[in-house]
């Protein structure tokens, strides 16, 4: 919402000390969740997600034309399942984050995620930009996606991650109501913490995610703008095992978001592979999906057991 719809100035210079402090507080990082030890003594935490987004990218912006549904199609068709076999190869489990559209439209890529051992989570109903909604539309499409992929699947996600990496003024209200267990939308830490809201434990946990460790903003071309790939892929996995190595030297996550139809290229895929092996030559290192992830951090609030949510 604008700082208009609540009465205020447009001019944040203008706002009352009352204006800003609550919009920063709103939603914000409570305490670290950082175990001494991850599970099994691991030294650090290796948490992979991919966003298995599809067509819906051009779906969201009513873009219907071939080309554009055909680039969301490679992601399918040729992206998902060479994922697959490569974390089948190394024996990695990964969170694959899913819009209900395009669960769909690929019902049993959506099933093989779960039979594969790896954890399918929400990722909206069509990507939509949750920014833009009110709360009524924002809920419902919310829930939507729930049930869709609990009815494909036959297990309810425990997970969300916005399409638009953010939170509007009722997002999180929405997954405490819905019983998400943990969130990864937000970029407050480079380890997982408790969201707090207004200065209210949530409970929430979030495992926060960063551009720096995403694939997209590499590698995206907009052919009719200005956006032009130019970044070598193995450039990127250089930056990506850095942050593997600091994670591993501090003691922490190193997580990474990635899109089958953007890393699923032959040419990148090879990035992910060098990364695997690169990760794969330390010793003490747990890979886990963001649920596991998100439990063994929840260990760490105070009152954690078995009768918290």
């Amino acid at each position: 919402m604008s700082s208009e719809g609540f009465g205020l100035p447009k001019e944040s210079w203008r706002w009352p000390e009352t204006a800003w402090r609550g919009h920063v507080d709103a939603v914000r990082a409570g305490r670290r969740l950082v175990p001494d030890r991850w599970p099994g003594g691991a030294r650090v935490a290796v948490a992979l997600s991919f966003d298995s987004d599809h067509e819906t990218i051009p779906l969201r912006d009513g873009e219907t034309s071939p080309g554009r549904l055909a680039q969301g199609e490679y992601g399918a068709r040729a992206g998902a399942p060479r994922i697959l076999r490569l974390l089948e190869r190394y024996g990695v489990p990964a969170t694959f984050f899913m819009p209900a559209v395009s669960a769909l439209i690929h019902p049993e890529e959506a099933r093989a995620y779960s039979r594969d051992g790896h954890e399918l989570a929400v990722h909206g109903w069509i990507h939509e930009r949750n920014m833009l909604l009110d709360r009524e539309e924002e809920r419902e499409l919310t829930a939507r996606a729930l049930d869709t992929l609990t009815t494909l699947t036959g297990q309810r996600p425990v997970g969300i991650r916005t399409p638009s990496w953010d939170f509007s003024d009722s997002t999180l209200d929405i997954m405490l109501e819905l019983g998400f267990a943990y969130d990864s939308s937000l970029m407050a830490d480079d380890e997982p913490y408790e969201i707090v809201a207004g200065g209210r434990s949530t409970g929430l946990v979030e495992i926060p995610v960063d551009w720096i460790r995403d694939d997209a903003p590499y590698f995206t071309m907009d052919r009719y703008g200005s956006v032009r790939p130019h970044s070598r892929p193995r450039g990127v996995g250089e930056i990506w095992r850095d942050e593997f190595d600091a994670a591993y030297h501090d003691g922490g996550v190193f997580q990474l978001t990635l899109h089958p139809h953007v890393i699923g290229h032959r040419s990148r895929l090879v990035v992910l592979r060098e990364l695997l092996d690169h990760i794969a030559s330390h010793q003490d290192v747990w890979f886990a999906t963001h649920a596991q992830l998100a439990d063994a951090a929840r260990s760490m609030l105070p009152g954690s057991g078995p009768d918290r949510p």
